[in-house]
């Protein structure tokens, strides 16, 4: 899996999934149009180091400055599911009940696609209510194995987490 990160002044600001630098530059370019690309692994460090932690299995909870942008619902979606422990999966209902609005179950389906810094506002720990995994920005084999890195089993047959 090849991850690509950028930041600005704020904090971490995006992660994306097994793309090359020009298609990330692309992508960056559409994220953030008013942007200036740099190349420079030393502005990034801190996101690097916890990022490699995580996927070495010695972090479990990252603390890091981020910069999100979203609408005012879209954070409060994300800032929900950074409240979801590490190894742990929830409905795309609960995160709609923990930010009561108990009927927007879609609007937090949305918000979630629309998550630009993946495993750190960890979207992929969001489930169907019947325990199946459901879409993910990355692709289903990436939200399989980052639930896999947490611990969490999952059904071969039928794509349910493994209670």
């Amino acid at each position: 899996m090849v991850i690509n990160l950028a930041s600005t002044t704020k904090g971490l600001a995006f992660i994306d999934f097994n793309k090359d630098t020009e298609t990330f530059n692309d992508t960056l370019i559409k994220a953030f149009p008013n942007g200036i690309i740099q190349s420079d692994d030393t502005e990034n460090q801190i996101y690097i180091k916890q990022l490699q932690e995580y996927f070495s299995g010695t972090r479990r909870s990252f603390n890091l400055p981020l910069d999100l942008r979203g609408t005012p619902f879209q954070i409060k979606v994300w800032k929900a599911l950074m409240e979801i422990p590490f190894g742990e999966t929830v409905s795309y209902k609960f995160i709609a009940e923990r930010i009561e609005n108990p009927k927007g179950t879609r609007a937090v389906g949305m918000a979630n696609n629309k998550n630009k810094i993946p495993i750190i506002i960890p979207c992929h720990r969001v489930v169907g209510s019947d325990g199946r995994l459901v879409g993910y920005g990355g692709g289903m084999e990436i939200k399989r194995t980052l639930l896999g890195l947490e611990g969490i089993k999952i059904s071969e047959v039928d794509d349910r987490v493994i209670v």
